[in-house]
């Protein structure tokens, strides 16, 4: 299973890190040993300043190389909400000296990967998620405002990485991102249904 993510995929969010609009998809990877077990996300040692930013995923159901983004729909049949924790000042040390951000985006537990659900049950052109640090909304965001679909992300990825069944692409995260601290409670909402509960430890 790889886990393909998507950088600056809203032009907001790409705006309060200070980055260059994309013209087109930013893409970094992430291991399966990232996906976190249970709902216990633990501050890495190496970093005070991990972030989280909520993003909307989608499984590969069907397997593909170089997939037209008229068909691309036929390869994921489900969707669902995570959380790429990033430790952002590895990050920018990483970043400042030209290097990979592997190290600031792979560790650990770094993939928050909840629930998938049947994607006939939503509009995923117009769909609405959000995230609650300790009962506040931080983040809110709604795929209309991706500067790259669904569609148009499959059909560039496959161009690259053979896609198989299993494989997950995180599609971006909007505006609102933050630090966690220990005793944080985040909470994601899939429109108006939650989806995950993580405790910051």
């Amino acid at each position: 299973m790889k886990i393909i993510c998507i950088g600056r995929n809203y032009s907001e969010h790409a705006k309060e890190l200070g980055n260059e609009i994309p013209e087109r998809p930013v893409i970094f990877m992430k291991p399966d040993t990232a996906v976190l077990k249970g709902n216990d996300f633990y501050i890495p040692e190496f970093s005070d300043d991990v972030h989280y930013e909520l993003e909307v995923v989608v499984k590969i159901s069907k397997g593909g190389k170089y997939i037209q983004k008229e068909t691309a729909h036929k390869h994921y049949e489900e969707i669902g909400l995570g959380i790429d924790f990033t430790a952002r000042d590895l990050q920018s040390e990483l970043k400042s000296k030209g290097l990979p951000w592997e190290l600031a985006k792979g560790f650990d537990g770094s993939a928050v990967v909840g629930n998938f659900f049947k994607k006939e049950n939503f509009n995923v052109d117009s769909l609405n998620f959000s995230l609650l640090k300790n009962k506040e909304k931080v983040q809110e965001g709604n795929t209309k405002d991706m500067m790259f679909t669904i569609d148009d992300i499959i059909a560039f990825v496959s161009q690259y990485f053979t896609l198989r069944v299993g494989d997950l692409i995180f599609t971006g995260t909007p505006k609102g991102v933050g630090k966690v601290e220990e005793n944080d409670i985040l909470e994601a909402y899939l429109e108006d249904e939650k989806v995950l509960d993580i405790r910051i430890l």
